[in-house]
């Protein structure tokens, strides 16, 4: 029988999406499904939500639930996926701290989950665990996908592909989104149908290359001039990509508020006039959290009233890569890989780059892109920079990598001094405790 593990499956709005998908695809239903996590509440709410999903698509997934490290091999054993969707520390504390204690040295984000001092932090919280999973998956599913959908992407996703022998593929949902997003926030649905595009470059900043109608025709002429129009008009919820698109003439793929803080361009002390320009919304993420977890409670009391759930595959990639390669069905996503053999010809060949990937029977496999163009090169290594060092950091616990990888780092370095930098990292260290007493 198929086996497919979740790791972090109290995750449960991202478990149910992802396992939901699996249900609701024929060729997967009937399959062992393995949930683990370390939190027993969340995995039981996360359990009796999937248990209801899958009684209202027949019942034929058999799932069963793991609770703490000793029984991490166990879920693991003979899987043919392994799903990973972990947060280490949570949002209260480990978030919290993230954001509290760089806002005291004036500091600001807006996410901090992939770059910035949060992303940083939340890397070298997660990878020590990641190389704990590494160990146990080469031990008892050696042959299994990983499938990474935690952030920070590149950092571990590239720290798996360099330094484990576990294939591992790093999964996000805004390739898939992004030139449909684009289009309809310029009036332009109508060209929606039969484009074409290209996209590549790093994580949450791949860059829409190219983009053209069914016909062939070049919509970015377009683009352009009703991007310009829109962030002169007024405030809106893209204007940081739109300024992307101006000034350095292409879209990205992940959202304003994330790519406000990847630049050393936007949250500036010096201009507080630009977070109103540009409609930034500071402290997001912990928000977004707060509204969440509430949201879930109210969703949960809800769902655990009901003998059965819905569900409508969505759009996410992994039920689809899973399906590619059990029937060897074509299928094509944009992965995030290691640049090996130089897939885009600027960047490093160990930085973790987002490319398109073609799956199939015999795996994943990453196409070749060429090179960026320089601009957008240049603005990928101001983060492939701070996320290398950030994995060496990781691998090595040495303190001084955490210091380099900030101090790289465009938006810190943009408004820190550095010994600034060093004493706000030795203090966040110190206020997570056991999550990085490793870091000497």
């Amino acid at each position: 029988m198929l086996k497919i593990t979740f790791m972090g499956a109290g995750s449960t709005v991202f478990a149910r999406n992802v396992l939901g998908d699996c249900i609701s695809t024929p060729v997967l239903q009937n399959c062992d499904i393995a949930l683990y996590d370390i939190d027993p509440n969340r995995l039981k709410e996360s359990e009796a939500i999937l248990e209801a999903l899958n009684r209202g698509k027949g019942g034929i997934a058999q799932i069963t639930s793991y609770l703490g490290k000793e029984r991490r091999r166990d879920a693991l054993k003979g899987a043919k996926f392994v799903v990973n969707a972990i947060q280490v520390g949570g949002y209260d504390p480990a978030t919290l701290r993230d954001f509290e204690i760089p806002k005291k040295y004036g500091l600001r984000q807006t996410i901090g989950d992939t770059l910035g001092i949060g992303g940083i932090l939340r890397a070298l919280r997660t990878i020590p665990v990641l190389e704990e999973f590494a160990l146990d998956i080469e031990a008892v599913c050696p042959d299994a996908w990983f499938l990474n959908y935690s952030n920070p992407m590149a950092m571990l996703s590239g720290y798996m592909q360099r330094y484990t022998n576990v294939k591992t593929i790093g999964l996000c949902h805004s390739v898939q989104v992004c030139s449909e997003y684009l289009l309809k926030a310029l009036a332009m649905e109508d060209k929606l149908e039969g484009r074409i595009e290209k996209i590549a470059g790093i994580n949450h900043m791949a860059w829409l290359l190219e983009i053209q109608d069914r016909d062939g025709v070049n919509l970015y002429p377009e683009i352009k001039k009703r991007a310009a129009e829109k962030n002169r008009a007024g405030k809106h919820d893209d204007m940081v990509r739109f300024d992307y698109i101006d000034k350095f003439g292409y879209y990205c793929t992940e959202s304003s508020e994330h790519n406000a803080e990847y630049t050393p361009y936007y949250i500036k002390n010096r201009y507080p006039e630009l977070i109103e320009k540009f409609n930034i919304p500071l402290d997001e993420y912990p928000r977004r959290c707060v509204n969440q977890i509430a949201e879930w409670q109210k969703e949960y009391q809800s769902l655990a009233r009901q003998n059965t759930i819905p569900h409508t595959r969505s759009r996410e990639y992994a039920s689809y890569i899973m399906e590619a390669i059990i029937t060897g069905a074509s299928y094509t996503i944009g992965g995030n890989v290691l640049n090996q053999g130089g897939l885009i010809d600027n960047l490093p060949r160990d930085a973790c780059v987002e490319v398109p990937c073609l799956v199939g029977s015999s795996g994943i496999s990453p196409c070749y892109v060429g090179a960026l163009p320089p601009q957008l090169a240049a603005l990928n290594m101001t983060n492939i920079q701070p996320q290398l060092i950030a994995i060496e950091a990781a691998r090595t616990r040495r303190r001084k990598h955490i210091y380099h990888a900030a101090m790289l780092d465009p938006h810190t370095a943009s408004e820190l001094s550095l010994d600034d930098i060093v004493r706000m990292v030795d203090e966040l260290i110190a206020a997570h405790g056991p999550l990085l007493y490793e870091y000497r």
